[in-house]
């Protein structure tokens, strides 16, 4: 007992209340911790010394979107930060400009086809961005290049040839076909295109031996063709 009883007095008593044991000054037992606080002694020799010091900062405005500056161009501070001015460009908070395109228009009224080729025209906008679709051309003129759907439907007329294609320009990109049948059904015909500012598509009839028609009538719609952006040229 007498040696743990030594050694709890050892603890708590000061040092001066043992004049015969010696006195060792405090070392480490292992690295200090890096970084050093803001009063802590840092000697040349320590690795960090040339380290900048860097002091993080949360601009509100980027998380609300609102900012325009995100590149920081500077120097380091006296201080140890990093001094500079923010530049307006490839900013987190900057709404990206996006491109819009798209057209659906529809045609109530039948159509017999009168010439070898004909355009076909529409009498019904469903949408129409911009005005780029002319209802009585029935033509959509391309203002923002890049990758389109298309999607023409119409209703075949009993006993009649139908006989259309999409066309880009002047050359024809697709073609919907029915043979001529005691019963109407309906057709459908889709693609994706490439197409470039001032482009012009649009649909035309053929009329070859037969008589080529497609149905419609007032009280509903029945041949339909529209468009839409699927992704910008400038995003390819």
């Amino acid at each position: 007992m007498a040696a743990p009883t030594l050694l709890l007095l050892a603890l708590l008593l000061p040092a001066g209340a043992w004049p015969g044991l010696p006195r060792r000054p405090c070392v480490h037992c292992c690295h200090p911790a890096w970084p050093p606080g803001p009063y802590a002694r840092v000697s040349d020799g320590d690795p960090w010394r040339s380290l900048p010091r860097v002091r993080p900062t949360i601009d509100i405005e980027i998380l609300k979107g609102e900012a325009r500056g995100c590149r920081l161009h500077g120097t380091w501070g006296s201080g140890g930060g990093l001094e500079g001015t923010l530049s307006p460009s490839l900013c987190p908070g900057t709404p990206c400009q996006r491109a819009y395109a798209a057209f659906s228009v529809g045609r109530r009224e039948g159509l017999h086809s009168s010439d070898d080729f004909q355009a076909v025209p529409f009498d019904t906008e469903l949408v129409n961005l911009d005005g780029a679709f002319d209802l009585a051309e029935g033509r959509f003129l391309c203002t923002v290049p890049g990758v389109y759907f298309l999607s023409l439907n119409v209703h075949t007329w009993n006993y009649k040839e139908t006989y259309l294609h999409i066309m880009l320009n002047r050359r024809p990109a697709a073609v919907l076909y029915a043979q001529p049948s005691e019963r109407s059904v309906m057709q459908a015909q889709s693609l994706m295109l490439l197409l470039a500012a001032g482009d012009a598509v649009w649909v035309r009839m053929f009329q070859r031996e037969q008589d080529n028609a497609v149905y419609g009538e007032r009280g509903d719609l029945y041949i339909t063709f529209s468009g839409h952006l699927v992704k910008p040229a400038a995003e390819l």
